[in-house]
């Protein structure tokens, strides 16, 4: 874990101001703590903070028909709305950020302020969210649910 305590902006004089600090050492205290503190997760060039491709979800088993999972891990919903259909959308509710946190009777529930989302393609049926969830491309590889 990252300490900053100790940082160099913790030892600058009062009537220094940190943008003078900065400036004068083109921020490289602060990109070589940025440095230092980060891991190498995610360290797939150009990645932008998107999923990688061919990821396993979950497995065709795991979703019932006519519901779905959420796999918090992976910030993804997987539906199964017809048996063998298979859809996933970003658990990320459109109308203020929350996260979903249960699929059943069909829709993909909210729980900050009661939206819920069809499991077929991911519109609002209930608001007060107005636009439908992000839909993310999944294959079926074998029995695993990938990001395609």
């Amino acid at each position: 874990m990252c300490d900053r305590r100790g940082s160099t902006t913790d030892t600058v004089h009062p009537e220094v101001s940190r943008r003078s600090v900065f400036g004068a050492a083109g921020g490289g205290a602060l990109a070589g703590m940025v440095t230092a503190c980060g891991g190498d997760e995610g360290d797939d060039a150009g990645s932008g903070g998107e999923q990688a491709t061919d990821t396993p979800l979950i497995t065709t088993g795991e979703v019932p028909v006519g519901e779905g999972t959420i796999i918090s891990e992976h910030e993804v919903v997987v539906t199964q709305p017809e048996e063998g259909v298979f859809r996933a959308f970003s658990t990320v509710c459109t109308h203020q950020g929350c996260d979903v946190d249960e699929v059943s009777g069909g829709e993909i529930h909210c729980p900050c302020h009661g939206s819920r989302f069809s499991i077929e393609d991911g519109a609002p049926v209930e608001g007060p969210a107005d636009a439908p969830l992000e839909e993310l491309e999944v294959r079926v590889d074998g029995d695993d649910i990938v990001l395609a």
